[in-house]
């Protein structure tokens, strides 16, 4: 269940955020991408936890699958 995922338009204009965070779930993908792990993210980003970045990866996931 990605529980931690948020869409509201008030926030990033309606972009997938985690809980409601103004960070989103691309960012959090993107940092991935160029090679930063959880822990990493989590350090840079002390709002998220490293679920939050797991959940992140899946939702991008299950929308590659669509």
């Amino acid at each position: 269940m990605l529980d931690r995922i948020t869409h509201d338009p008030n926030i990033l204009a309606g972009r997938a955020t985690l809980r409601g965070l103004r960070i989103s779930v691309a960012h959090v993908v993107n940092l991935v991408a160029n090679g930063m792990t959880p822990a990493q993210i989590v350090a840079e980003h002390p709002d998220l936890e490293e679920e939050d970045v797991r959940q992140a990866l899946a939702h991008v996931a299950v929308l590659g699958q669509a």
